[in-house]
């Protein structure tokens, strides 16, 4: 990665797009492919791409284009995917249920190692291969099974409890489903994801197409 180059939040925030895309080209036997081809697929245009990928160090060649396997790695690096980070989600509702079972952490090169709950019912349960502890075991577990991300899908209420709880055990990276603006000490990355945000957004898109009956 080039030294000394502010890199801009738009930019990060495509790094992901194009790691998940170019997992897709790998896994169709695709070697090469071209910034116009990996445009087409994403929706942005082959000069973005180009500019992006040149933020961060020299990757592909002129005229030939982008070597899928290499590239992938580099991207990988440069989000950090290869360092193998643990996760632990705290909340098993009916959304902590389908992070937990669903999402393909390994992946996005991390591993969900701790799930806690406080309900009885939820206690002691196994979801996939672990078992939900409780989370007035949070700080053990978190140190014992060196947690790095602590995901919160806690109703609204409980969120900056839980936050709090996370940070003050060491925890440096939180992934937030509550809807509610929480708060983090400095130097603590704070990532919220609203559900509801998206659905909304088609909504307006709709109301504008679609005329009412």
């Amino acid at each position: 990665m080039k030294d000394n180059i502010v890199i801009s939040k738009a930019t990060i925030d495509r790094l992901p797009l194009y790691f998940r895309t170019l997992k897709q080209v790998e896994e169709e036997g695709v070697i090469i492919i071209s910034s116009e081809e990996l445009g087409r697929r994403i929706g942005i245009t082959p000069e973005q791409i180009r500019k992006d990928f040149a933020s961060f160090g020299e990757f592909g060649k002129k005229g030939v284009g982008y070597f899928v396997r290499e590239l992938l790695r580099n991207v990988g690096e440069i989000l950090g995917l290869h360092r193998n980070w643990n996760i632990a989600i705290v909340g098993v509702g009916h959304l902590g249920w389908a992070l937990a079972n669903y999402i393909n952490f390994e992946g996005l090169g991390c591993n969900l190692q701790a799930i806690f709950d406080i309900a009885p019912h939820i206690v002691g349960r196994q979801i996939k291969d672990i078992v939900v502890d409780h989370f007035d075991n949070l700080e053990a577990v978190i140190k014992e099974r060196h947690i790095h991300i602590g995901v919160i899908t806690v109703p609204n209420s409980q969120a900056q409890a839980v936050v709090d709880r996370l940070t003050a055990a060491g925890i440096k990276g939180i992934w937030n489903f509550a809807t509610i603006k929480v708060h983090v000490p400095e130097g603590t990355c704070l990532v919220n994801e609203d559900l509801s945000m998206g659905l909304s957004s088609v909504s307006y898109y709709l109301t504008r197409q679609l005329p009412e009956k």
